[in-house]
């Protein structure tokens, strides 16, 4: 079994504090972990401020290029967690059209929706982390 701990220029530099992506190699299988993608801009700067639906279209954009950067794309996702600051049933029409653009294939992944008090940055509205299994 090999483990790579990777950070992609193209994310948000969180390297101080943890790994973007940790992948997992066993014989022909890759399992890739990826940490919660927020909507920061690759300088850390935050992108659509109190607007949930720009928050999460580029949390999902930022989910694809961290598949990219590990050669997978989102048919690999098994799993997706999407945590939402001070969650409200209105707003799964706004997350779901970003979801859906993101993932618009017949087998979806596993997912669960939490709504949190905070998230680690001021100004973060929504956080999606995510597993995916592909063959190397």
């Amino acid at each position: 079994m090999e483990k790579y701990f990777l950070n992609p220029p193209e994310l948000p530099n969180w390297e101080q504090s943890f790994s973007q992506i940790v992948t997992v190699r066993s014989g022909s299988l890759q399992t890739i972990y990826l940490s919660g993608q927020v909507a920061m801009d690759s300088d850390n700067h935050l992108i659509g401020e109190d607007d949930l639906a720009q928050q999460a279209t580029y949390a999902f954009q930022n989910l694809e290029k961290a598949l990219a950067s590990v050669g997978a794309s989102t048919t690999d996702v098994i799993k997706l967690t999407i945590y939402v600051k001070d969650y409200k049933t209105a707003d799964v029409r706004r997350i779901s059209e970003a979801f859906r653009i993101t993932f618009p294939h017949k087998n979806l992944p596993a997912s669960t929706w939490l709504g949190v008090q905070a998230l680690a940055l001021e100004g973060i509205l929504i956080e999606i982390d995510a597993i995916a299994v592909m063959e190397v």
